[in-house]
């Protein structure tokens, strides 16, 4: 069945959904927790982005934005109740749904959007002994901290490339501050990183130390025959991070989720605010991303909320 169709027929089949908070001529209010993620990454930045716009724009709406580990930490506070949205990376999101590794059971999470791509950045020192994937055998890499979708990703790739038994790396599960500040001292010999174009804090390292970002085109291909559509070829393009030719990469989308319990108008709320002020909720995440609506109901096996369908067949039929 076509997107459309799916649209179509969750706007017929859903159920109506309580509204909270009205109160005569104002209409309805709403209090939503949104989790992020840690300090100073790209979750934290949009969280507090879409919180500020909402208060700006929309007296309705209030969002309070909560520091967390990122999209496993966000996908289990949304299924345990205490978060009403969140941001996750689309493969952990559809683990989540599913009830695989690293979920115990399927958590009844909807999506909003798929809001942007992250691009998978694989970074060694350039005057190193690493050249490629294969050569990290047994060294230490910073694989993303615990509970976020970068550190589900990195396992993966791993995997796929053959780094495990004998040959497996030493994991060192450190975000991405502490990811740096350990590639810039020595104590890992790389790191794996998911999210925008330019990540700021990798930019400002390259400015320390010379970088060799490495290619991961085949990886990208066995991780979508082995996992699914989630992921994606994407290109770090040439200029970026000082580079003199584009890198081929893993992508892999990003959601912003919904407990469904949330009530349609919230949701729709929300949207209009996202769909409204994408370019400066996006500004400080990843350069030159567009937020459009026929990329944004691509949330693969993430049911849209009711209220995300309401709000695109209302504004984009």
């Amino acid at each position: 069945m076509s997107r459309r169709g799916l649209l179509e027929a969750a706007v017929l089949g859903a159920p109506a959904l309580a509204l909270a908070g009205c109160s005569g001529d104002g209409g309805p209010g709403w209090r939503l927790r949104l989790a992020t993620g840690a300090p100073g990454g790209p979750y934290n930045a949009f969280g507090k982005a879409l919180a500020a716009e909402a208060a700006r724009t929309d007296p309705r709406l209030h969002i309070t934005p909560l520091g967390t580990a990122a999209s496993v930490d966000n996908l289990r506070r949304l299924g345990a109740g205490s978060a009403d949205l969140g941001l996750a990376m689309a493969d952990a999101a559809e683990d989540a749904v599913r009830g695989r590794e690293p979920f115990s059971t399927r958590a009844a999470v909807t999506a909003l959007a798929r809001v942007y791509v992250n691009y998978t950045h694989l970074v060694v020192p350039a005057r190193g002994p690493v050249r490629s994937v294969r050569d990290l055998a047994g060294r230490s890499v910073a694989t993303g901290a615990t509970g976020s979708g970068g550190q589900v990703l990195a396992n993966r790739l791993l995997r796929v490339t053959g780094l495990t038994g004998r040959r497996s790396v030493r994991e060192r599960p450190l975000g991405l501050a502490a990811s740096v500040q350990a590639l810039r001292t020595g104590a890992v010999d790389a790191l794996i990183w998911a999210g925008g174009v330019p990540t700021p804090a990798l930019s400002a390292l390259t400015r320390e130390l010379p970088l060799r970002f490495l290619p991961l085109e085949e990886q990208a291909a066995v991780l979508r025959d082995t996992y699914g559509p989630v992921y994606t070829a994407v290109t770090l393009p040439a200029g970026v991070y000082g580079l003199t030719e584009p890198v081929g990469t893993v992508g892999v989308g990003n959601y912003l989720l919904a407990r469904s319990q949330v009530p349609q108008q919230a949701a729709r709320e929300v949207l209009r605010v996202v769909f409204d002020r994408w370019r400066v909720l996006l500004r400080e995440v990843t350069a030159g991303a567009r937020l459009e609506p026929r990329f944004a109901v691509a949330t693969g096996d993430v049911p849209l909320h009711p209220g995300a369908v309401a709000y695109y067949r209302s504004v984009y039929g």
